[in-house]
């Protein structure tokens, strides 16, 4: 618990500045606890070195401001997260970026959509929110056709516990360390895992100073806590996901669910390529449309209403609620958004799973 590491004498700080010295010099930077996290983050993907972050949208800006200069593309998925969907339109296009948006479920739109100038490809699978798959084999052989392209994955859908994009083929993993990984609810953190060269980068140029992106030494000691139980809680909240989707899909009010195990699911010969099983997340379509889901998503007693996942406790969330709070947004944008504002997101946590069906069964009774 410290910011800053005396040296014995100023040879041993020059040696540092000069890179011939690996010692610790400012919390910023580096400190013992956060290495013993990186390195077993670096072993369950199965890489050379990692660095933590403040947050996972630390992670996220670290390496793509390490990556990426003026005048580069880079093409991302179609459907993101919100707030890195927020960097990437209205961030990094002000400093000369372009971004190319693409609906990489399919694979051969990425290799029609590249350029000379692209050198970032960035998605997430499982997909937030609704919880499709992407070919992340794929879409990595596709983007290394051109050389200097790296591909960069954010797996906190699935952590390394049920998936190893870099086994994949990608270059680069950003993880939420915020969700199954710290598995609490009660921290923030991120993560970037890959090549040792690369990670050097991001820690002295999108963290050092681009970001300043630092993960205190106590929260560190608490995602390795979290770690501890990683494949226990998923392998749990992988059943409970799957007994929940198949309850629901079979519930007269919902018109569709999205869970990449279900049999039923377009990305079930994925799923089963790609992952050791299921994960937490799934989203589902309520029958009434976009009142049904709010109305819906109002009636549950034991599920919070929470804009996070991958806690122990199940939480669940209506995106169209955000969508209609843009100001940019006029009526024509929200006719033509129909099935995202009727989508619910649910995280399946580690309660008993009969209590939430049971929670579930209620609320959909209401909206029937």
């Amino acid at each position: 618990m410290t910011s800053t590491y005396a040296f014995e004498d100023i040879g041993e700080a020059a040696a540092v500045m000069a890179g011939e010295s690996h010692r610790y010099v400012y919390g910023r930077q580096h400190n013992p606890t956060q290495e013993v996290l990186e390195r077993r983050l670096a072993d369950l993907e199965g890489a050379e070195a990692a660095v933590v972050t403040g947050s996972g949208m630390g992670a996220i800006t670290a390496t793509l401001w390490t990556v990426l200069q003026a005048g580069d593309e880079l093409i991302v998925n179609d459907t993101m997260y919100t707030t890195a969907r927020a960097l990437v339109t209205e961030g990094l296009p002000r400093f000369g970026i372009k971004v190319t948006f693409v609906d990489l479920r399919d694979p051969a739109q990425l290799e029609s959509a590249m350029s000379d100038q692209t050198k970032v490809v960035y998605f997430e699978s499982p997909v937030n929110p609704s919880g499709a798959l992407l070919d992340i084999a794929a879409l990595a052989d596709i983007a290394h056709r051109r050389p200097g392209v790296t591909v960069m994955v954010d797996s906190t859908f699935a952590s390394p516990a049920l998936q190893r994009p870099l086994a994949l083929g990608a270059d680069v993993v950003v993880h939420s360390l915020t969700k199954y990984i710290n598995g609490h609810g009660d921290l923030l953190a991120g993560a970037v895992v890959g090549a040792a060269a690369m990670m050097k980068r991001v820690r002295a140029i999108g963290l050092k100073y681009m970001t300043g992106s630092t993960l205190a030494p106590l929260l560190c000691f608490m995602v390795l806590r979290g770690l501890k139980t990683l494949s226990l809680r998923m392998k749990r909240h992988g059943e409970s996901a799957l007994a929940i989707a198949r309850m629901l899909e079979t519930h007269p009010a919902v018109r569709s669910v999205n869970y990449p195990f279900l049999e039923s699911s377009p990305d079930h010969a994925l799923a089963k390529k790609q992952m050791a099983h299921g994960t937490g997340m799934l989203s589902f379509h309520l029958r009434g449309g976009e009142q049904a889901a709010v109305h819906f998503v109002n009636e549950l007693k034991l599920i919070a209403r929470a804009i996070s996942l991958g806690d122990a406790e199940s939480l669940i969330t209506h995106p169209g609620t955000f969508i209609r709070a843009r100001k940019d947004l006029v009526p024509k944008d929200l006719d033509a958004m129909g099935d995202q504002l009727s989508l619910v997101r649910l995280s399946v946590g580690l309660e008993d799973v009969e209590d939430l069906m049971d929670d579930l069964r209620q609320a959909l009774a209401a909206v029937s």
